[in-house]
């Protein structure tokens, strides 16, 4: 029996310590709740979902819009409404490994502000961009980036609508790409038939070499960029070209369990609010003071966990849009073919607004 039980005892010792292993990493001091289960689950893609964009119907927000993409060679740009269906007639087929999408508001076409969504189609070197809300195609086909370069994959992409003039641009990240100059950031217009021109305006943005740069999230009230560096941390610089390349800071270094990914705003007022993080092999969330302290640092206030798995992209609102989701809207891609839609009540909990 002794014999026996020390058996057992050392199996069950070993059982734990295999499991504390796996552990998500937790920043001591830093508020942990329970798992977040989502409020809604959209309809699936057919292959692969990889990163949303929230769309805000300025006339009525509870008829917003979520464009998720559907990363495949046979992939899409997929429209869902607020109840998680897919709104028929409006997805768009016949794109080549679509990665991430963003959207920008009131960009001037033909003589008319117009709503647009941006998407990165990896294996056509391209972005397609397309009108909002009924996603007709506003690019001639498709608009080349990286133009000359032998690393020419597009994957990441954020616009940035400048205050003051409302000239918008759109920064776009790549598979792979060399440590300094990874991002290219170019001017939309309009080419004087309605379509979109786009114009080269600068190359900017440190890589660490270790993974790739995928997510990008601009800041269009403070003017910053920030984008995930994978496994190293969140970078940030000036989203105006006209004020230079230079690294703002580099945060969210630590209590990472694998890739740092999906970034997300949600804004309580013009200059305060959240930065979300995905931390992607813990199925979880860092949440950073979106204003800054001392050397443009951000403080960590909270970590979540969510029922997505492994995600990667995100996007969030703080808009009230309908009964359920009153202070806004945080969306989630999953692993495999699924959109999650969270209360931003759920995510704020009593630690946040």
């Amino acid at each position: 029996m002794c014999r026996l039980s020390s058996i057992c005892v050392a199996v069950l010792l070993l059982a734990v310590g295999c499991q504390r292993t796996t552990l998500p990493l937790v920043t001591p001091g830093v508020a942990m709740g329970p798992t977040l289960k989502p409020a809604i689950i959209t309809d699936p893609v057919r292959y692969d979902t990889d990163d949303p964009a929230i769309w805000i119907n300025p006339k009525d927000p509870s008829q917003s819009l979520i464009i998720g993409t559907d990363k495949n060679s046979d992939g899409a740009l997929y429209v869902f409404n607020l109840q998680g269906k897919e709104v028929p007639g409006r997805t768009v087929h016949g794109l080549q490994r679509p990665n991430n999408v963003d959207v920008a508001y009131g960009l001037p076409l033909g003589g008319q502000p117009t709503d647009i969504v941006v998407t990165t189609e990896r294996e056509r070197q391209r972005l397609r961009i397309f009108r909002l809300p009924d996603m007709q195609p506003l690019d001639n086909g498709g608009l080349s980036v990286f133009t000359g370069e032998a690393q020419n994959l597009p994957m990441g992409i954020a616009l940035y609508t400048r205050p003051f003039d409302k000239a918008t641009f759109a920064i776009v990240g790549r598979k792979d790409g060399p440590t300094t100059g990874y991002l290219w950031q170019y001017r939309l217009e309009d080419d004087g038939t309605g379509h979109v021109k786009m114009t080269l305006v600068r190359k900017f943005g440190t890589y660490s070499g270790r993974k790739e740069i995928e997510s990008i999230a601009v800041d269009n009230e403070l003017g910053y960029i920030y984008y995930s560096d994978e496994g190293v941390g969140m970078r940030q610089y000036y989203a105006d070209p006209t004020r230079g390349d230079e690294q703002l800071s580099l945060f969210a270094t630590q209590g990472f369990t694998e890739d740092h990914e999906g970034i997300s705003i949600y804004k309580t007022s013009k200059k305060k609010g959240y930065l979300l993080v995905s931390d992607q092999g813990a199925n979880q969330f860092h949440i950073y003071r979106r204003e800054e302290s001392k050397n443009h640092s951000h403080e960590l206030v909270k970590v979540i966990k969510v029922e997505a798995l492994h995600s990667d992209g995100s996007d969030v609102t703080s808009i009230a849009l309908n009964k359920q989701f009153p202070k806004g809207l945080f969306v989630v891609m999953s692993e495999g073919r699924y959109f999650h839609y969270y209360r931003w009540e759920d995510v704020a909990g009593r630690e946040l607004k």
